[in-house]
């Protein structure tokens, strides 16, 4: 037996297992891997650092871990250019702009916080890539953009920044190329289609990001939604789905028609998803909300987030929470850790502390469980996920209410542009939706998806490793020792690469 050719088969059929499984959708996950004091603190950093600033359904593939102590923040894989090139980029329903790394960026950072390096584009590698000028259209609707500084007819670059209330900006040029999505067909089936957008190729960016850039989904003209939507491809209509049992969820762009779901109108005349709240209950008790909150009459106003990885409640009413929370709990000690208040419990949360319930316009309510505003820093210690934005949101923000992803989680959430109202209603996000396809008036089962960090997966039931089985199975026994020895050291190199 030539054992140098076998060794040669045997690596080939290793390559082939290592490169086999790839995704051709959007794969969301957390933006921070990690866990303990060092997570708390990006995720409260990266808070700061933000607010101190028609005819398809497209299906996005969700990933990541719910837990804040774990992960914090989604994110997905977007398909730019030709040849096409993947990215990362912040899932954010709190911004408005796509942009990603420019080739030429010198003060943008090389590796995320954990060592990843970030990807640029770069536009003289893409064929169908080209400059947006300032006589385009999309320029002067370009919410980020200065029509009087872009005057049209000089055939000048459409500039943009994004300046943040904390001093973080992140600002360059608007480019326009091809985007690569996953159009809903069939119940659970998408075929590809493209589009042209336009985003932001960033020149500038503060140096504590862990992703290639944003996909900003918020209500202003340059959103990748309404860019589709003016081309005619989407309606201005999106969800998601948070599933904070077990990771990922449901993200989809299109009508929901099942379940169905209660809405309240949208705030006129914001860039944020803002609705009025009416009132607030700990455990059944209704809270006094003070008229000094920002909003009028009886309503206060309360982003709706997708960004920020907890919950900021405006000083006296995180009080007020807190007090309430810990009621039935006199004697337990809590620290602080990275800014948030801790304790160890051994019991189960659901059984120790109440539901905290948001009241809003048109009877919408929105119950947060023990389970989703505690999670677990280590051990048996819990850490509360509401925030004092009064201490810690920039001074123009600190009486809102802010609510992110802890209070999102396990919740079907509809974004409509349309009729320009948001709703929601507890789900199981590890199950399916139903959205219409505009185009054909079908119907189609989208589901959700659990989509891991690590680019190859090993599997037991691709074609390849059954064939290595059979292959160990009907050869002799020397051979099997080498082949044996061969699977030690492709699992221990797969695990390696995956880490």
């Amino acid at each position: 037996m030539d054992y140098g050719k076998m060794w040669s088969i045997l690596l080939i059929l290793a390559q082939l297992m290592c490169c086999a499984v790839g995704h051709f959708v959007f794969e969301v996950h957390h933006k921070f891997d990690g866990e303990g004091e060092a997570v708390l603190g990006a995720m409260r950093a990266h808070d700061l650092q933000r607010h101190g600033r028609n005819l398809a359904a497209i299906d996005f593939q969700l990933g990541g871990h719910y837990s804040p102590a774990l992960h914090a923040l989604y994110f997905t894989n977007i398909t730019i250019g030709t040849p096409p090139v993947d990215y990362h980029v912040q899932v954010d329903t709190g911004s408005n702009t796509l942009w990603v790394n420019c080739h030429d960026c010198e003060s943008c950072p090389k590796k995320s916080n954990f060592g990843v390096e970030f990807k640029r584009y770069d536009l003289a590698t893409s064929s169908t890539g080209k400059n947006v000028t300032c006589d385009e259209e999309f320029c002067h609707a370009a919410s980020s953009s200065s029509n009087k500084n872009c005057p049209a007819g000089t055939g000048r670059q459409c500039e943009y920044s994004v300046a943040y209330a904390d001093g973080g900006t992140t600002g360059g040029y608007f480019v326009r190329d091809n985007f690569r999505f996953n159009q809903v067909t069939g119940n659970l089936q998408t075929s590809t289609m493209d589009g042209n957008i336009a985003f932001g190729c960033s020149m500038s960016e503060d140096p504590g990001k862990s992703v290639d850039g944003i996909v900003g989904l918020g209500r202003a003209n340059e959103t990748i939604i309404s860019q589709l939507a003016s081309s005619g491809k989407v309606k201005r209509v999106f969800s998601h789905c948070l599933d904070g049992n077990r990771g990922g969820g449901i993200f989809a762009i299109g009508e929901v028609t099942e379940p169905k779901v209660n809405r309240t109108p949208l705030v006129p005349n914001e860039s944020h998803y803002s609705v009025n709240l009416k009132s607030l209950e700990v455990g059944g008790i209704f809270l006094n909300l003070s008229t000094n909150f920002s909003g009028t009459g009886s309503s206060r106003r309360t982003i709706i987030d997708s960004g920020a990885s907890v919950a900021y409640l405006p000083s006296e009413v995180y009080q007020q929470v807190l007090e309430k929370m810990m009621s039935q709990h006199p004697d337990l000690q809590t620290r602080i850790e990275q800014g948030f208040t801790c304790f160890e419990y051994n019991g189960t949360v659901d059984d120790g502390f109440p539901v905290v319930n948001f009241h809003f316009e048109n009877s919408l309510s929105l119950p947060v469980h023990p389970h989703s505003y505690l999670f677990l820093f280590h051990g048996n210690e819990y850490c509360i996920g509401w925030q004092n934005s009064s201490s810690t949101l920039p001074r123009d923000e600190r009486d809102i209410f802010l609510l992110g992803d802890i209070v999102l989680s396990n919740k079907l959430v509809v974004y409509d542009l349309e009729n320009q109202t948001i709703g929601w209603t507890e789900y199981n996000c590890s199950s399916s939706i139903k959205v219409r396809d505009e185009a054909t008036g079908n119907v189609y089962d989208v589901g959700s998806h659990l989509i891991s960090a690590a680019a190859p997966t090993f599997t037991l039931f691709k074609p390849t490793f059954i064939t290595l089985l059979l292959f160990i199975v009907a050869s002799p026994n020397e051979l099997k020792d080498h082949v044996l020895k061969f699977i030690l050291v492709s699992i221990f190199l797969l695990h390696f690469v995956t880490l």
